[in-house]
């Protein structure tokens, strides 16, 4: 019998059309500008968006933190443009070579080396778009919390990106 597990979900609705928040996601100038909680910063983003394509993120400390830095890769298993994105989340090291969770410095037990993650977007009308997330596999609440605190103030963040009506 598997254990059970936690999973993240949210639901948000964003100020902005389907294809900006699309390319919030996709884009690495934009990923820059939002990935990380409040007070941490992105200083390096890519994607290479297609199936078997993979969306590097960089995650830096505000200095008071430490400024210590933690990577992760988003290797790509879906795409549906505009509509959806499925990844699975690992951490890995500055090279991008996958490591443990205790290795990037994540504090919590209970979160998973490989966690399947997807992005569903749905156009409401009037310029605005749903997003739904899912982060599957955490078998802790601790460690869905921590994720879910972090997700929510990136989003935050994100909702500041694609209301500013940047391109």
């Amino acid at each position: 019998m598997s254990e059970p597990t936690f999973d993240v979900h949210v639901e948000r609705e964003f100020d902005a059309p389907i294809e900006r928040v699309w390319a919030a996601w996709t884009t690495p100038d934009d990923l820059r500008a939002w990935w990380g909680p409040t007070g941490f910063t992105c200083p390096h983003a890519e994607a290479d968006v297609r199936p078997g394509g993979r969306i590097l993120v960089t995650m830096r400390a505000p200095d008071d933190w430490g400024g210590f830095e933690q990577h992760s890769a988003w290797d790509i298993t879906e795409v549906d443009p505009p509509h959806a994105l499925r990844y699975v989340h690992r951490f890995v090291d500055a090279a991008g070579t996958p490591i443990t969770p205790a290795e990037a410095g994540i504090p919590a037990a209970g979160v998973p080396a490989e966690g399947h993650h997807e992005v569903l977007l749905t156009a409401l009308g009037d310029g605005r778009t749903r997003l739904e997330m899912t982060e599957h596999g955490y078998t802790t609440a601790a460690a869905r919390d921590m994720s879910l605190g972090g997700l929510q103030q990136c989003l935050d963040k994100m909702a500041g990106l694609v209301a500013a009506g940047a391109p």
